[in-house]
């Protein structure tokens, strides 16, 4: 795979990254500041719940490629770890096309729901009325930079299958680990 479309990638997932920080602190901002005004002046805001919903969502989604990235999902390896290093990048492989293929799915029905949102103006029914093409629209995006994320690890995974004495194993260390 080429270097530039590497660093493109890993500068992709780094403007990602900074942008999910900035939403969680946003989020952590508001949620304080509607706990105050609701139990100190009995004067709830009128959008926290709306927008922090949204943001969740956001995180949720768009951080899926990431978590992807750097192999942080939840799994169970018992087995896959038993087996020989061929069988273990066949199953990446297998793996890897099955979450494309999900994903894929999800950027098809997600595009579908933001295109009839912002098709029909749907807008959420609360006082900010916030139009929900705009969080059906992280579903698309966020389920197709998982997508693409499956595929590169299909892809490396595939050269594992081919080569499995010359590629090494990814690490399994967590950053911070000592």
């Amino acid at each position: 795979m080429s270097r530039n479309v590497m660093r493109g990638w890993d500068g992709l997932m780094a403007v990602l990254r900074g942008a999910s920080i900035v939403v969680l602190v946003f989020m952590a901002l508001t949620i304080c500041y509607d706990a105050v005004m609701r139990h100190v002046f009995s004067a709830p805001t009128s959008w926290s719940l709306e927008v922090n919903s949204f943001l969740l969502v956001y995180l949720a989604v768009m951080g899926a490629a990431e978590a992807q990235r750097h192999d942080a999902h939840i799994r169970i390896e018992f087995f896959a770890h038993k087996l020989p290093l061929r069988a273990q990048a066949l199953v990446g492989v297998i793996t890897g096309l099955l979450g494309a293929i999900f994903s894929f799915v999800m950027v098809w029905r997600g595009g579908i729901m933001a295109w009839q949102a912002f098709e029909y103006g749907e807008r959420v029914s609360s006082a900010l009325g916030t139009p929900t093409v705009i969080p059906y629209a992280t579903l698309p995006i966020g389920f197709g930079l998982l997508g693409l994320q499956f595929l590169l690890d299909t892809w490396r995974a595939g050269r594992r299958c081919l080569h499995p004495e010359a590629s090494p194993q990814p690490s399994k260390e967590v950053p911070g680990d000592v």
